[in-house]
């Protein structure tokens, strides 16, 4: 992942008056890209925009200030930039990283330089003002590339933009996806011997209310050379959910609520997983599990926790699809 350095800035002298000092800061990549400190040391990223640009502002992010300015540099012409400041010093270590991507998108000359800070912007806007959130830990990171699988792979294709809205599990539901009249529960492996699965208290595998319960069963392994990971799953969401802005709403929003954090987006990228079987069970009576009438009435008030896994390698009966375009709720 490309990054301003704390080099870079160190190097920055303090101005005076209304002044910026300004030095390229990642050269190496573009030499449209400025990184910047005015006289009471906030940090700013300069981009000269070309005269058929329009002007930018925006203010909505918390910590951070977008403006079109006139500047001047050591008396040449004034010139039209883009000024993105940083407004806490909190948010440094994303101003880094955000840097790296807008140096990026402005090596794309098709590009213009508005959109890419708008995109780039949109995806860090949640995270300004608020320390990083911990890195997911490894099974929290398989749950997670499960969840949005499921999402990207077998809801979206099938039904639309407005199918993220069943998406309950980063918000604390009982199920991860829960409709009206279902719901289904997700589970990743990457256990050699198939499908063997943890369940997490006695409610997890409970029927919703009104209608049937199904268990999604993802079967991974880790491999240097596998093409999926976390950042590129996501990014896989936003790319089906872009004409749908409260669509897109929604999922920017779950994500941050799950504990994601772009901020170790390099980290994540570095899990990638080659899909070995997805199968889309149906929790009917045969299926394995422990619910609350399993265990006695005298015995169940003093449980507090149960945890337990399940071994679904004999229950090839209640799949009912094995591919998204077999996908058929009952």
């Amino acid at each position: 992942m490309n990054s301003i350095t704390q080099e870079t800035w160190d190097k920055l002298i303090l101005p005076t008056g209304d002044k910026l000092v300004a030095r390229p800061a990642l050269p190496e990549i573009t030499p449209r890209l400025f990184c910047a400190v005015d006289a009471s040391g906030c940090r700013h990223l300069l981009i000269p925009l070309i005269d058929t640009e329009e002007e930018f502002n925006d203010r909505k992010s918390r910590g951070i200030n977008v403006t079109t300015r006139e500047l001047t540099i050591n008396g040449i012409n004034q010139e039209k930039y883009l000024d993105i400041a940083c407004l806490d010093a909190v948010g440094h270590p994303i101003l880094n990283i955000m840097g790296g991507e807008i140096a990026m998108g402005l090596t794309d000359l098709t590009k213009q330089t508005i959109g890419i800070v708008q995109r780039i912007l949109e995806k860090w806007r949640r995270f300004w003002g608020q320390l990083p959130q911990p890195m997911m830990s490894y099974e929290e990171q398989l749950g997670f590339f499960a969840e949005l699988w499921f999402l990207s792979q077998w809801l979206l294709p099938n039904y639309g933009p407005d199918v993220i809205m069943v998406w309950r599990g980063p918000w604390g539901s009982r199920h991860d996806f829960e409709w009206v009249d279902k719901s289904v529960e997700v589970k990743a492996t990457t256990n050699i011997r198939g499908r063997i699965h943890k369940i997490h208290g006695l409610s997890q595998l409970e029927n919703p209310e009104n209608g049937p319960l199904f268990l999604f069963s993802l079967i991974l392994r880790e491999e240097n050379g596998a093409t999926y990971n976390l950042p590129n799953i996501i990014e896989a969401c936003r790319e089906q959910l872009k004409n749908s802005a409260e669509g897109l709403n929604y999922f920017e929003n779950s994500i941050v609520h799950i504990g994601y954090s772009p901020f170790f987006e390099q980290e994540y990228s570095k899990l990638n997983l080659r899909i070995i079987e997805n199968s889309l069970f149906q929790v009917k009576d045969d299926f394995p599990k422990l619910t609350k009438l399993d265990v006695l009435p005298e015995v169940s008030e003093g449980i507090e926790k149960v945890d337990y896994e399940i071994n679904l390698n004999s229950y090839d009966h209640l799949i009912i699809a094995k591919s998204p375009n077999q996908i058929q709720f009952q």
